[in-house]
């Protein structure tokens, strides 16, 4: 082993929904291993907040409009990206929605847009940056899973059936490419503290957890949430050479929860 084989140096990385949170850490984790960073999001005043983000981290990214559940736009952001910045070496499928309705007050169409956002897309940009990689010899796709790809919870059916299909079709990707050298993997996040969970963290008027913060922490061997920039480590690993020989694989980064049933009551 080399530690050069952790390096991507010379590699064009595109991570979707990039602007900030976990994609953006991700992105961030990626360019200091070396890559050129591209990322999309669907609206242009937050591709401008992201390239802000990222000049304020020495990073001149490449950033992008684009739906990622409309394939036609994501073949224009694809052909772009390869005509201004190169071929992309590097996916990681990060655009992503939860909508929290228990089950039966789910609409249809509310089931249909999270199953479009959240599995329909990964589809529709990993279909679109697989020719160029199986010319080019060479490819890894990192779908953003989650552990609602292994437990469902209430209110998440939609996000847990989205988030299942996708561990599959990370496993399904391996089996019909990787013959041609192309690497899919998925990372699963456990609970991130992020400015979205923050309240859900912060101590009640009497000193007290959240309950919510209580749950998480009790539920966690590492017995805290865990940071953004952790995922950032696991992804450079699955984006490098050192992870050649690891294709198909879900690598839960949830400080062990999957692995716990959890404190017994006092």
């Amino acid at each position: 082993m080399k530690m050069s084989d952790f390096r991507l140096d010379g590699k064009v990385a595109l991570v979707t929904g990039a602007s900030y949170g976990i994609g953006f850490n991700i992105a961030l984790g990626l360019h200091e291993a070396g890559a050129t960073i591209c990322f999309n999001d669907i609206k242009q005043e937050l591709v401008d907040q992201g390239l802000k983000s990222y000049k304020e981290h020495g990073i001149d990214a490449h950033g992008y409009v684009c739906d990622v559940t409309n394939e036609d736009q994501v073949n224009e952001l694809v052909a772009k990206i390869e005509a201004e910045v190169g071929v992309i070496d590097i996916l990681v499928n990060n655009a992503g929605i939860i909508k929290r309705i228990p089950m039966i007050e789910m609409t249809a169409a509310q089931f249909r847009q999270v199953i479009d956002v959240d599995l329909n897309a990964p589809f529709i940009v990993a279909k679109a940056v697989i020719p160029s990689m199986i010319k080019k010899g060479h490819g890894k796709i990192i779908n953003i899973c989650s552990m609602m790809s292994e437990l469902g919870r209430e209110t998440v059916s939609a996000y847990a059936a989205a988030k299942g299909g996708l561990k599959m079709l990370t496993r399904n990707i391996c089996s019909e490419y990787g013959e041609y050298n192309i690497q899919c993997n998925g990372i699963g996040p456990g609970y991130i503290a992020t400015p979205q969970t923050a309240p859900l963290r912060e101590r009640q008027a009497d000193g007290s957890r959240h309950p919510f913060d209580s749950f998480i922490v009790a539920k966690t061997p590492a017995g805290r949430w865990l940071e953004p920039e952790e995922l950032a480590a696991p992804a450079v690993f699955l984006a490098s050479d050192a992870s050649n020989a690891v294709n198909g694989h879900i690598l839960y980064v949830d400080g062990g929860i999957l692995a716990y049933i959890g404190k017994q009551p006092k």
